[in-house]
């Protein structure tokens, strides 16, 4: 089975990992900042902060802006859950806005509509790593004084109109989970070039205590102070060991998937299906690759599409489940039909293998199993 996304790990990356196991610090040590530091210099950000993971990390942003139960949130339906369920974490309120149905990235001008005196922040998501609208919604979040939240778990890497991703919103979340651009195994970070935030995230994530154990060792203190109600997402030394480790092929690894992407764009041409827009002021960094099937053209449906590619060895997936499909947040009172790009998009998607370690055999054969699939169920 050839899995839709894998992480790689070199030799260098276990090696990494062993010095910092074998040294005196596991966790709260010199390699978080470290790895803090350079996420920083590749993101262009002036702050980088590391925690548990990229959920952990949307958590902590939401915290950091002030998000409580008087306030409303904006966020599109085509995400993963967490990139709502953070707002819930606070006790706000989740407003869904619907996507753009080329790119399905959140719709600037149905964000716009969205807007109530009681909104605090809008969250972007970078769909399969193509940033968002990110001017048009910065604009519209400057007009109405809110904070821009971008979910960036896709996008690491990317750059739009020449800005590397995590120096635009006022705050930017990751992941790194194993199948991300890099990984520290399971892992987070928030960028922000905002001196109270970054203070308020690094607060967050260390029980909103004062300080950590490393600054009061240094300092030859016990004294501490918890300054507000916080949770215990610390990231541990021997992932950030790791995720330095991993940094040094970040740009390797993208220019691999953006090639891995080229190579089915080309392929895919005259196939029953719709590639997701590309808009040719931003570079995607291809978390993902995601068709939408052209269902008026085939005799059978997506999840027969679906059944024959992986019986076939494709460890496809489907990218996402909208959020407002899911139990929880029907008994807040979403419905299904409210948001028709969103729905539309989700029965017709399927999301193929692309990681870098795919060879060119790997992706040839993705493409002779999707082409000769769909070419046996044309109407």
């Amino acid at each position: 089975m050839l899995p839709y996304g894998r992480q790689t790990i070199s030799d260098d990356d276990v090696e990494a990992v062993v010095e910092v196991l074998r040294s005196d610090w596991l966790t709260t040590g010199p390699k978080v900042a470290e790895f803090e530091n350079e996420y920083a210099r590749v993101t262009g950000a002036k702050h980088a902060i590391a925690v548990s993971n990229g959920t952990a990390a949307l958590h902590a942003a939401a915290y950091a802006a002030g998000i409580d139960h008087t306030a409303e949130v904006i966020v599109p339906p085509m995400t993963f859950a967490a990139s709502a369920n953070c707002v819930r974490f606070q006790n706000g309120h989740v407003v869904f806005a619907d996507v753009d149905p080329e790119t399905l990235l959140l719709d600037a001008g149905r964000a716009a509509a969205a807007i109530t005196p009681r909104t605090r922040a809008i969250v972007a998501v970078d769909y399969t790593g193509q940033p968002a609208d990110l001017d048009e919604l910065r604009a519209l979040a400057d007009r109405h004084n809110l904070l821009l939240i971008e979910d960036a778990a896709h996008s690491l890497g990317a750059t739009h109109r020449g800005r590397p991703i995590g120096s635009i919103a006022d705050l930017t979340t990751f992941s790194l989970h194993p199948v991300k651009h890099i990984t520290t195994g399971e892992g987070g970070m928030i960028t922000t070039n905002d001196d109270a935030l970054a203070a308020r995230l690094r607060l967050f994530r260390n029980h909103g205590i004062s300080s950590d154990h490393r600054q009061r060792e240094a300092q030859g203190s016990w004294f501490y102070e918890m300054l507000d109600l916080g949770y215990n997402y610390r990231i541990t030394d021997f992932q950030c060991a790791l995720g330095l480790s991993q940094m040094k092929q970040l740009e390797a690894w993208v220019t691999r998937r953006r090639d891995i992407a080229r190579q089915y764009n080309d392929a895919f041409r005259d196939l029953p299906l719709d590639p997701i827009a590309t808009r040719s002021d931003r570079a995607s960094s291809w978390h993902l690759y995601v068709i939408q099937l052209r269902l008026d053209a085939l005799r059978v449906d997506r999840a027969t599409i679906f059944r024959e590619l992986r019986e076939q060895g494709l460890g496809v997936n489907v990218h996402y489940i909208p959020v407002h499909f899911h139990p929880y947040y029907q008994s807040l009172g979403w419905k299904r039909g409210m948001f028709p790009a969103s729905e539309a998009a989700y029965e017709r998607l399927i999301t193929l293998p692309l990681f870098p370690a795919m060879r060119d055999e790997d992706v040839a054969r993705v493409i002779d199993v999707v082409t000769s699939t769909l070419t046996r169920h044309l109407r």
